[in-house]
């Protein structure tokens, strides 16, 4: 991809990527190759207790998480807000919209050593409010180990930490919420039913089929998770919602179409965020299957909070090692998934 020398040396200042530990860090390098387009080096990691923890068949070969992947773009666009759009430190970041696609699964098969990306990028628009930088659209390219791997379209704003304060409080004013307090843990789907193996890392409770149709499930938000939960937020985090919509399209994918989620895998996510997820009130995923071709399988997912939508999501997960499915093979529908006791 670039003829650039990029170090995979150490991590970059993990402050830069908004991480507090710097086990969460991925980034490596940054470089600037033009005045809108910059160059980021990221490590992937071979032993990730949540981008790892995935059960695969032997038809389906250990691989990088799609959503590592996500999370190695999130990272590149704050760090390339400090170094090349003069972001100040401590500034609030929103992510507005997100679309993500992996060009090539078998780029993130994992081999012998950590897997080294170069992520190209481009600044495609900066937006301002009364003359001043508060947003921009990025768009990036990856490959891992010299092959093409991912791209994704990334649109964020910024603002002082104080302004995003203001605008937090007088959400929760209008929503009427009583101080923050931990979200009640309920009961989770097994880790086999979301193709994960740590109670810790399913989002999910119970599961519902509507009609034979749909799939609603509630979203469980564990604040003392040390992935999504990397330091304290004032909010449901996007990390928990990309979860969720993963989970839930699994989740349908099983219950609707009987595909067994050890042989799927993410292969575009788009995502929507229409406003903040409160740790205080009752979260819930619904999938509807939206299209089916070729071993691919799109889903149509909403996070609803009492009723509003606070994100929607496109997901498509591709079929590793599975024939294609016929319109008879369709499994019968269960009116309710198999839950584990609540995870410590």
């Amino acid at each position: 991809m670039t003829d650039i020398a990029l170090s995979y040396a150490q991590t970059v200042d993990r402050r830069l990527t908004h991480r507090a530990a710097v086990s969460e860090c991925f980034v490596t390098d940054a470089v600037s190759t033009g005045e809108r387009t910059f160059l980021v080096a990221a490590q992937l990691p071979r032993t990730h207790s949540y981008y790892n923890d995935h059960v695969t068949s032997s038809k389906a070969p250990a691989a990088y998480d799609p959503l590592l992947v996500l999370e190695i773009f999130r990272q590149t666009c704050i760090v390339a807000s400090h170094e090349y759009m003069a972001v100040p430190e401590g500034s609030s970041f929103v992510f507005d919209r997100g679309d993500m696609e992996i060009l090539d699964s078998h780029a993130l098969h994992l081999g012998d050593l950590p897997g080294r990306m170069v992520v190209a990028g481009e600044i495609t628009e900066i937006r301002e409010r009364a003359g001043i930088p508060a947003g921009a659209t990025i768009e990036v390219r990856a490959s891992v180990d010299n092959r093409e791997a991912a791209s994704m379209r990334l649109v964020f704003r910024w603002m002082p930490r104080e302004t995003w304060q203001r605008l937090r409080k007088r959400a929760r004013t209008a929503l009427t919420l009583t101080p923050q307090r931990a979200h009640a843990l309920t009961g989770r789907l097994k880790p086999a039913a979301v193709g994960r193996r740590l109670p810790s890392n399913v989002v999910l409770g119970g599961v519902t089929v509507v009609l034979g149709q749909e799939v609603v499930a509630p979203v469980v938000v564990d604040q003392r998770h040390p992935a999504l939960f990397d330091h304290p937020v004032d909010h449901i985090p996007g990390a928990v919602m990309f979860e969720a919509f993963r989970q839930t399209a699994l989740t349908a994918a099983h219950e609707l179409l009987g595909l067994p989620p050890q042989q799927l895998t993410m292969s575009t996510c788009e995502v929507e965020f229409s406003r903040v997820g409160e740790f205080e009130l009752p979260t819930d995923c619904r999938a509807q299957l939206t299209e089916e071709t070729d071993g691919h399988y799109t889903f149509g997912l909403v996070l609803e909070q009492e009723g509003e939508v606070i994100a929607r999501s496109r997901v498509t997960l591709t079929a590793v090692g599975l024939p294609a499915r016929r319109n008879e093979d369709r499994a019968p529908s269960t009116s309710r998934g198999e839950l584990a006791p609540a995870a410590a």
